[in-house]
């Protein structure tokens, strides 16, 4: 059994991590944190930008690896917050803050469990562990996860800390955002002339609000298109406007590719379409690999994510599971429950019990 130890350090990490700002590309403060527990745990740290990475006193490069990961950075807190969102209050179990939830609890929570099994002997581990504590994930930046997977060991399970109530998200859908541009001519809106780019677009916008991929995925769902974003670069109310842009959010499932999804989407819109990335893949890991199965033994279920993480980087089977609830992500009076915390710790040693 871990010891109190544990969760009271990860607590006091998560208090000191909401009070230092650490919005995407400016982790700095919180990246110090984390290395700095290490440091005071005798457990040597890498570091690169601003992750953080570490492997047990007993690595063997001749077994395979377990990659711990999640992330410190945080979106900026909304306008609707009523309390400071840097002020780590305690309110009977409910800790606040912002990053707290999302994803602050999982990440304190994998340190400890990486802790727990930090000193164990080599003759007593069939892999190795590797914790990494990355950056700019909620911008999907190329300076977090991405940015040290080649300076990580080869990694051939991963388990990504996100809110999931602890339970197993054994799948993800990908993420690709489109740039679309509607193309007219313009025109003078009193008289019969031009060709009204917004028009253009309205049909094509319509196309993106109606069509459904014929595949659906089993954990997935289907593939869902959203358009999120619309503008025209013209201001003036008396001219037809001769271009209309607009942004669609692609949330893809493991049916279709990103390259099959966006072929069909050329297909079918007369609109030009370019993808920002193809960097942000589905992802998963299959019912019957072990560490799902100890999930399920532990009275766990699992689901199908529909947002995206991390997990679409790493290149490797992966799960995503954690304390706290996603619904509470990016809300204002961001909060999680000390309990969770605890149950985190928990759930995370016991799987890794499991399989270790």
């Amino acid at each position: 059994m871990w010891n109190q130890q544990l969760y009271e350090d990860a607590v006091k990490l998560l208090q000191q991590m909401i009070a230092t700002p650490s919005f995407s590309r400016e982790e700095e403060g919180t990246a110090k944190l984390i290395a700095g527990l290490l440091e005071e745990n005798g457990i040597p740290y890498q570091q690169h930008g601003y992750n953080v990475w570490a492997q047990n006193r007993n690595f063997d490069p001749a077994k395979p690896t377990i990659l711990l990961n999640s992330h410190h950075d945080t979106v900026k807190p909304n306008p609707q917050y009523t309390r400071d969102p840097f002020s780590p209050d305690v309110v009977n179990d409910t800790l606040y803050g912002l990053g707290s939830n999302d994803a602050g609890g999982c990440l304190v929570s994998l340190i400890a469990a990486f802790r727990h099994f930090y000193d164990r002997p080599a003759e007593q581990l069939r892999h190795n562990l590797v914790l990494a504590a990355t950056a700019e994930e909620e911008i999907s930046g190329v300076n977090g996860i991405e940015s040290i997977l080649a300076m990580l060991p080869l990694v051939t399970l991963a388990i990504v800390g996100e809110p999931t109530q602890t339970q197993l998200a054994i799948a993800e859908k990908g993420l690709m955002v489109l740039d679309c541009v509607s193309h007219g001519k313009a025109g003078h809106a009193a008289r019969n002339e031009g060709e009204n780019a917004i028009y253009k677009a309205m049909a094509d916008i319509s196309w993106f609000s109606q069509y459904q991929f014929p595949e659906v995925s089993e954990t997935l769902g289907p593939v869902k298109m959203s358009v999120t974003v619309i503008n025209t670069s013209n201001k003036a109310h008396n001219v037809v406007p001769a271009d209309c842009s607009f942004v669609v959010d692609v949330r893809a499932t493991d049916k279709y590719t990103l390259e099959e999804i966006l072929a069909t989407v050329q297909q079918h819109v007369s609109c030009t379409v370019t993808p920002r990335s193809m960097r942000m893949r589905p992802s998963g890991i299959p019912l019957d690999h072990p560490i799902v199965q100890a999930g399920i033994r532990m009275g766990k279920t699992w689901y199908g994510s529909p947002t995206t993480s991390d997990q679409a980087l790493i290149p490797a089977t992966s799960i995503k599971i954690g304390p706290g609830d996603s619904a509470r992500s990016h809300t204002a009076d961001e909060y999680i429950h000390l309990h969770e915390i605890r149950d985190g710790i928990d759930t995370y040693i016991k799987l890794l019990e499991e399989i270790l």
